[in-house]
């Protein structure tokens, strides 16, 4: 019954937004309309289908990428519809005060038929959202974007400076359909012949087995002096019920076992020190550490710095920016770089290099991508090369982060 009552529902919003459409082409020709009502019922019809399945087959959308796709465009779609309806909404009720107007002061020149220009309008405003995400599903979300920075450290090395570092994040291999596209950004990582890669955290949205398919194509990475790698808040497995406990360590082991696979070093609350020019270089990789109380606290920074005292140079792999705001430059005053991700960008907003950057993700993290400093202590947030709920990005572009050290004078 609580199905039969859903359809109906959904017949009925879609039957109310569709009069801003059916006032819009009173004049086609058959055809037109033909086309008009088929496409549109399409969706409805869709819509009911994908519900009935999902509801008595008890499939997990979010396991199934083809599907999770599936659903964002129907989720777009009745966005686009729920704003046609508020416009319709606001006409027939301007509608129906000029009727009871009409009626009281007998004055009859009143046409109570539909606004047209409000029919615009709703359809008009109606499609922003729908051409814009369905976009940002079908070209963004894999079209990666390198973002290249200088970052110039006073204590840097001279045999240190021009050290090129890439970094990626939040692959989340889960939602990814197709191996080709992703390819294509393990050819844009090789070809910035990277000293050092770092990938800061979630490599799968909950599940290693999602990360079968994708192992021969990240093990293609390469890197002079090594590819490092932490966990993410995803990659624990917290956000999934598993029957019992051993399931969830096993689930945890195969995933360190795919970190190994692919020839990452994963560092687990711990460091590593490299020899680069006969200089030493700490690179330090937390567990999973978030100010915030929704998110796991499993990072232990000062059992991942010891032993870092003679490095000249200390990277940090923290998945969660706010652990650099909260612990590392309050406490970790030595720590030259911090390496986060986790924010996406939102995967939604507007950037306009030297204008705007602007994401809904700034009234969440006070850090939510790119390059940040306070005093001599830098953190970069990457913007995720995956995708996390909605199948696609909107301004926010996938990410290959380029850093190139520098020594100088700190401004």
């Amino acid at each position: 019954m609580r199905f039969l009552f859903l359809a109906g529902l959904i017949f009925i919003i879609d039957w109310y937004a569709f009069q801003a459409f059916r006032t819009l082409s009173q004049e086609w020709s058959n055809t037109g309309k033909l086309i008009l009502n088929s496409v549109y019922w399409s969706i409805p019809f869709v819509t009911v289908v994908f519900l009935f399945y999902v509801s008595y087959s008890n499939i997990q959308v979010s396991e199934h990428p083809t599907l999770s796709v599936l659903r964002a465009v129907l989720v777009i779609a009745y966005i686009s519809k729920f704003l046609i309806i508020a416009i319709l909404l606001i006409d027939d009720l301007r509608r129906l005060i000029m009727t009871i107007y009409e009626s009281t002061t007998a004055a009859g020149s009143y046409d109570p038929t539909r606004s047209k220009f409000m029919s615009t309008l709703a359809v008009t405003l109606g499609s922003l959202p729908f051409i814009s995400l369905t976009y940002g599903i079908i070209r963004n979300r894999h079209r990666y974007k390198i973002f290249k920075e200088s970052i110039v450290l006073e204590n840097l090395p001279n045999s240190l400076d021009g050290l090129k570092i890439v970094q990626i994040s939040d692959i989340h291999s889960g939602s990814f359909t197709l191996k080709e596209p992703v390819k294509s950004a393990v050819d844009l990582i090789n070809n910035q012949n990277p000293d050092l890669v770092f990938f800061t955290g979630d490599l799968v949205n909950s599940m290693a087995s999602e990360m079968d398919r994708f192992l021969d194509v990240f093990d293609k990475i390469n890197a002079k002096f090594g590819i490092y790698s932490i966990l993410g808040n995803h990659d624990y497995g917290d956000y999934v019920k598993w029957p019992n406990d051993e399931m969830k360590r096993q689930n945890l082991e195969n995933l360190k076992g795919h970190h190994r696979q692919m020839g990452w070093d994963l560092l687990l609350n711990e460091n590593r020190i490299l020899e680069i020019n006969s200089e030493k270089v700490a690179v330090i990789g937390v567990e999973n550490y978030s100010e915030s109380r929704h998110f796991p606290k499993y990072g232990d920074l000062n059992k991942a710095t010891q032993g870092i005292e003679h490095s000249r140079l200390k990277l940090l792999l923290s998945h969660d920016p706010t652990h650099w705001s909260s612990q590392v430059i309050q406490n970790y005053k030595d720590i030259d770089i911090t390496f986060s991700g986790h924010t996406h960008g939102m995967q939604f907003g507007i950037e306009i290099p030297g204008w705007l950057k602007w994401s809904p993700a700034k009234f969440v993290y006070r850090h939510w991508a790119g390059l940040y400093q306070e005093g001599k202590q830098f953190l970069y947030v990457n913007r995720g090369l995956g995708y996390l709920g909605y199948p696609g990005r909107v301004g926010i572009l996938p990410e290959i982060t380029v850093i190139e050290l520098k020594s100088g004078r700190i401004t």
